[in-house]
Order: C-alpha cells, then sequence, then structure tokens
C-alpha cells in the first residue's frame, strides 16, 4: 500500500519541499544528469542564499513573514522547475536546447522570485508585512536579482533574469515582454508554469487559499480594493470566498495562462514520468475535490493543517491581526464585486 502523501512533499511525495538541501540535493541530480560535468558551485550558494533571506539571515532583510508564499512554495516550486528544464532538454533537437548557464539562471530566478515579498529593514521599515507588496513584489523581486545576480558573479544575467521573473505574476503584459533570443522566452515560460503548477498541485492548496492567501491579498489589497475615496470595492469576502471563485479562475485564467500564454510547456514534466503528469493529475484532483466542497456545502471536508515555513515566528498571528484590522477599518464602504478573475495564486 502506498503511502498517502505527506504535506510537505513534492507531488512524487519523494521530496521533503520545505527542506532547503531536500530541494537543493534534487536539483542537483536532475541538473547534473541534464548537463553531465557543469559545475552546481554557484546553484548551490544561490540555495544558501536563499535560505538566509527567507529564514531572515541574510544581511539587511528580515525574512519571510507571508505565510502563503513561504520557504515551501518557493522550493516546491524551483523544484518542478528543474524538471521541466531537464524534460525539455530531453526532448527538443540540440539547437534548441537552453543549455546549463541559461537553466542556471532560470533555477536562480526560480530561487528567488518571491523575494519581493521580503522586507528590507531600512528600506521598507514602514510596513508591518511583506503581504504588502503583493499587487507589486514582483517588480521588487526583480530588483533583487538585479543586485543579487553580479554578487554570483553572474552580471550578464541580470537584464533576462529581472524580465523572465514577470512570468510568474500580473504586473507585465507578457506578450509586451521583449526577449532577443527565443530560449529565454522559453525560459519564462518554464518559470510561470512551475510556479503556477506547484502552486495548485500543494497537498494543502485549498486549505491554504483559505486559511493563508485570503489574509495575503486582504493585507495586500486584492481581496477589498480602494475603488474611490471613503469607498472600498469587496472581490473576495472570506477565505471560503476566494475558493467559491478559484474553479472559475481555473478555467479562464489559469488554462488559459498555461496552455496559450506558456504554450503548453507542463508537457515537458510527462518525459520524467513515463507520460503521466504528476501535477496536472494532483491539480485536477484538487479542483475537483474544491467542486464537491462547494456543491456540499461541506466546508469540513477541508480539514488539512499545514505548517508554515517562515523566517518570523510570530509571522501567523501578526497577519492575522493585520487583517482583522484592515476589514474593521473597512466596514460600512464596502461594495460588493462578482469579479473573480483576480489571481488566486
Amino acid at each position: 500500500m502506498s503511502q498517502d502523501r505527506r504535506n510537505d512533499y513534492d507531488v512524487t511525495n519523494t521530496v521533503q519541499v520545505s527542506n532547503p538541501a531536500s530541494v537543493r540535493d534534487a536539483v542537483h541530480e536532475l541538473f547534473g544528469e541534464t548537463f553531465p560535468g557543469t559545475s552546481f558551485d554557484k546553484l548551490w550558494l544561490a540555495f544558501y542564499d536563499f535560505e538566509r533571506l527567507f529564514s531572515g539571515r541574510y544581511p539587511g532583510y528580515t525574512g519571510c513573514d507571508t505565510t502563503y508564499h513561504d520557504m515551501q512554495h518557493t522550493l516546491d516550486m524551483t523544484l518542478a522547475l528543474a524538471r521541466l528544464l531537464s524534460g525539455y532538454e530531453r526532448s527538443v533537437e540540440p539547437p534548441d536546447r537552453l543549455g546549463a548557464a541559461r537553466a542556471q539562471m532560470a533555477i536562480i530566478t526560480s530561487l528567488f522570485h518571491d523575494s519581493g515579498y521580503i522586507r528590507h529593514e531600512t528600506r521598507d521599515k514602514d510596513f508591518s508585512n511583506g503581504a504588502e507588496f503583493t499587487l507589486y513584489h514582483v517588480s521588487r523581486s526583480a530588483d533583487f536579482l538585479r543586485r543579487y545576480l553580479p554578487e554570483l558573479g553572474l552580471a550578464r544575467d541580470v537584464g533576462v533574469a529581472s524580465m523572465i521573473v514577470h512570468f510568474t505574476g500580473y504586473e507585465l503584459d507578457l506578450d509586451h515582454i521583449e526577449l532577443d533570443d527565443p530560449r529565454d522566452v522559453i525560459c519564462g515560460h518554464l518559470i510561470g508554469t512551475a510556479d503556477l503548477i506547484a502552486q495548485v498541485a500543494d497537498r494543502c492548496y485549498l486549505e491554504k487559499c483559505r486559511d493563508h492567501l485570503y489574509g495575503e491579498f486582504v493585507v495586500g489589497g486584492v481581496a477589498v480594493e480602494n475603488a474611490s475615496p471613503g469607498e472600498f470595492m469587496v472581490r473576495y469576502k472570506s477565505g471560503e470566498d476566494l475558493l467559491r471563485k478559484t474553479p472559475v479562475f481555473y478555467q479562464q485564467v489559469m488554462r488559459e495562462r498555461l496552455n496559450a500564454k506558456f504554450n503548453r510547456v507542463y508537457r515537458y514534466i510527462e518525459v520524467l514520468y513515463d507520460g503521466h503528469n504528476p501535477y496536472i493529475e494532483a491539480i485536477r484532483n484538487n479542483i475537483t475535490h474544491l467542486v464537491r466542497v462547494i456543491e456540499t456545502g461541506d466546508w469540513s471536508l477541508l480539514r488539512r493543517q499545514p505548517h508554515c515555513f517562515l523566517g518570523i515566528s510570530a509571522a501567523v498571528q501578526d497577519i492575522e491581526q493585520l487583517v482583522a484590522a484592515q476589514l474593521r477599518s473597512f466596514r460600512g464602504a464596502m461594495i460588493d464585486t462578482n469579479d473573480p478573475l483576480v489571481m488566486p495564486v
């Protein structure tokens, strides 16, 4: 009998995606198989610095305090990206391959794609939680990469990395991102795909949306938008309301991104798993389960209690207090909207 998938393990239940060393070793193995003889030194350093940044030990930064976009999310996404890269390199003709240097750049970009949520001790001293940067965190991540890559001796990658990171967000129109080499566009598609599929395939995705993403959306001005002075537009009334609108998001936005914007690159995972795609299968299971919950109204079916992997120990309580205070301040000036197409990922 197969072991039930654990909350902080990847879709194959073989890699502990809350543990930077476990993910680093899995990525190292894939990288070595795909690019034999290539040094892993810079990637090793990037994993080391990622862990320092998110745990609060990177000089000048406070550590991760966003309970949905935590350390596990980035590690899960980076593992998915490494698998996509490996599958892609094994599938295409030699002239179309990305090569080790470009793959290295993509993996480092993945590791720091949510660095924009991490507060700087001096520049961001007027902010109390990283979720306040939700609407522009990808641009902040691009800024971090511009500063960080030269420290690794990768100044040559700054231009491309600071653009392809935007494939993980909604701040730029993806059709307007201009890159000189088609292989850099492929990297963007792979990164954007990894970010989506790792999140929605998470064993606790539904509970994380309800219990953690909703709070980030309140603090970040997504759940309740300041429409005009003294008037607030409500997109999501609660964590459950966010989940009620998630199937429409999945059908109308996420699938369009994966299939059209990102050119179905998720299929390259299948090369590693004998034609199966464990991420897509897990996503379908999650959405099917969510539809069942919505149709029956039995929210007790969502009973998993995932751990948050953060750099600030009091972050869970802190963001709950921020959410409560913010919702109190909106009361009496809120107008409902049925627009469900804001990104619940």
